[in-house]
């Protein structure tokens, strides 16, 4: 098998914080030796995340076989997952912001056996919604477990308590016209109706400015899926929130924001 030497676009920052964690663990279960140090397994879980590479080309790439790499992975993306915030942590940064900007995704996924409740009639594939929140200037602040693709975004906001924890700290939140009737702090913008069928030119503007703030949670959401493992997951939808929590952690420690 031929073989080239790769990169990873992430800092020596990430990999240490990462390293860091599997040898704390390691040490805490007294693990005995192992194919990879802490270091090499880190630099495997980030190729993968990062990357999209499959476990096939990374037993390859460092010599282990493919169950051993998948194992890896899966216990590196664990730790990092349980490292996440839960909303009530983020609410304290959330509440501090100018405003918040709310708006959900579709991971897509394989074809699964129970495939009605992952396929979403809104972008006419399989996939998990998972809903993001964004600061002022775009930046990646939150994300939400993973829910099968087939739930709105105002139903899955709902679910996970997001529209309830932004009303009660008081948090401005623009969203799309998805979220039409979540009220509270969450401001949409007009939406034509059978009983009115245009909108006033007041309307527009506002529409005109709500869209200009709005485009901005575009960017965290780009930024979430430049880790190339959520270009499709080909792996159990469960394990979606997972792979979406290890990554929200690792791209803070990137970024040096919320570390510590």
């Amino acid at each position: 098998m031929l073989s080239y030497p790769s990169t990873i676009a992430l800092s020596n920052r990430t990999l240490n914080y990462l390293a860091d964690r599997i040898r704390s663990y390691r040490n805490q279960r007294r693990s005995r030796w192992r194919r990879l140090n802490p270091g090499r397994q880190a630099l495997l879980a980030l190729a993968h995340l990062r990357n999209g590479d499959t476990y096939t080309r990374l037993a390859a790439g460092f010599e282990i076989g493919v169950s051993t790499a998948w194992r890896y992975v899966q216990e590196a993306m664990t730790l990092l997952a349980a490292a996440a915030d839960d909303l009530a942590t983020a609410m304290h940064r959330i509440r501090r912001l100018a405003y918040a900007i709310l708006d959900g995704t579709l991971i897509p996924i394989d074809r699964v056996a129970d495939q009605r409740p992952y396929y979403s009639g809104k972008h006419k594939r399989h996939g998990v919604n998972v809903q993001v929140i964004a600061d002022a200037a775009g930046r990646l602040v939150w994300v939400a477990p993973a829910l099968p693709g087939a739930v709105h975004d105002l139903t899955a906001a709902r679910a996970h308590g997001i529209i309830d924890a932004l009303t009660s700290a008081d948090v401005m939140t623009f969203a799309d016209k998805g979220y039409q009737g979540a009220h509270g702090s969450v401001r949409t913008p007009f939406k034509r109706r059978r009983f009115r069928p245009k909108l006033s030119r007041r309307q527009k503007t506002v529409n005109r400015a709500h869209a200009k703030i709005r485009a901005r949670g575009e960017r965290a959401i780009a930024t979430l899926k430049t880790w190339k493992i959520l270009a499709k997951l080909r792996c159990c939808p469960r394990r979606a929130t997972t792979i979406v929590q290890a990554i929200l952690v690792l791209h803070h420690v990137e970024a040096n924001r919320y570390t510590g």
